[in-house]
C-alpha cells in the first residue's frame, strides 16, 4: 500500500519530516487507519531531549508533517478522488499548537494518530496524538492550507 507521501511529486518530496528524497530526513510514512490517519516513527538515541526522552521538537515536526499528509488526504477523501489524479493537492503548515502531556520516553516505536477536525475551502485542521507503548504524550493540532498549483515550482 502506498504512502501519502508516495504520492507527493517530486519538486515537493524534500521535506526533512516527510519528503521521501530527503536521505537525511524522518522519512515518514502515512496511510488511513480507518477514519484516522496513522503514522509510527522510532526515534533514534540522537533523538534526545536529556536521557531517556524524545527532544519536544522532533515531537512537534512528527505532528506538523503527520498532519499536513493527512490534510492532503482528506481533501481527496472528501472529493472522492485518487491521490493521484489532479489538480494534485498539497498543503502547509497555516498555524501549529503543540501540547506535550508528559515526556515521551526513548525506545518505544511512537504513534502518531490523527482526525480530521474541519475542511473549509483551502484549510483543514488536523488533530493529532502521540502515543508512546499506548500512552499519550502529545497532543497537536494543525491548521493546513493548500499550496497553490505552481508552489515550488
Amino acid at each position: 500500500m502506498k504512502a501519502f507521501q508516495d504520492y507527493y511529486p517530486e519538486h515537493l518530496s524534500h521535506c526533512y519530516g516527510c519528503g521521501n528524497l530527503n536521505e537525511h530526513g524522518y522519512g515518514i510514512r502515512t496511510f488511513w487507519d480507518g477514519d484516522e490517519s496513522v503514522t509510527r516513527f522510532l526515534p533514534q538515541p540522537f533523538h534526545t531531549a536529556v536521557p531517556g526522552l524524545v527532544y519536544g521538537g522532533l515531537l512537534a515536526s512528527l505532528i506538523d508533517c503527520h498532519s499536513t499528509g493527512t490534510a492532503a488526504a482528506a481533501m481527496y477523501r472528501d472529493e472522492r478522488r485518487e491521490m493521484d489524479s489532479f489538480p494534485s493537492f498539497r498543503f502547509v503548515t497555516g498555524s501549529l499548537q503543540v501540547r506535550y502531556l508528559m515526556p515521551t520516553p526513548l525506545g518505544p516505536e511512537l504513534v502518531i494518530r490523527g482526525r480530521v477536525e474541519e475542511i473549509r475551502g483551502r484549510k483543514v485542521t488536523i488533530a493529532s496524538t502521540v502515543l508512546a507503548d499506548g500512552v499519550l504524550t502529545v497532543r497537536g493540532e494543525v491548521v493546513a492550507v493548500r499550496m497553490p498549483d505552481d508552489f515550488g515550482t
